[in-house]
């Protein structure tokens, strides 16, 4: 594939950021998801740096949720701001990863991604409702990177 962006079908992404609109649309928090082609050394090492590239760590209560992508390297990750991971369970993460893992192994990355969207989104949901005064503080579109 020569290029990372044409890795979904238009429909593919369509559904993947309208479960982002989804799950964000009753919660303050915050879901990005960034697709690479390749991740060299660690998954949670290349994450964080995004994490931080897409100034994910700058959300007023701390509540953002990035899932990571490297597809030609079969990597994936799911990383959680401080506010997020002070309040969910120690496996909460993994638990997630599992479930969508279920999705990958049969090459369904869309539906896997729309799954821990969506298992997300509900606990950003339990534990920072939408408030009136909420604004959208991040872009729900996917990023891509090389």
């Amino acid at each position: 594939m020569s290029n990372i962006k044409n890795f979904f079908s238009k429909s593919e992404k369509d559904k993947i950021v309208n479960a982002i609109k989804l799950a964000e649309k009753e919660t303050s928090g915050e879901i990005r998801v960034h697709i690479d082609k390749k991740c060299k050394g660690d998954v949670l090492d290349r994450a964080s740096y995004i994490f931080e590239k897409l100034e994910m760590h700058k959300t007023k209560l701390r509540n953002g949720v990035l899932f990571y992508l490297a597809v030609d390297d079969h990597k994936f990750a799911i990383l959680g701001d401080a506010g997020i991971n002070n309040v969910v369970s120690d496996d909460f993460w993994e638990d997630v990863k599992e479930n969508m893992l279920i999705h990958f192994k049969s090459n369904n990355f869309s539906d896997g991604l729309i799954e821990g969207i969506s298992m997300a989104g509900e606990k950003l949901k339990a534990f920072f409702p939408y408030k009136s005064d909420d604004i959208n503080e991040l872009d729900d579109d996917i990023s891509f990177g090389k």
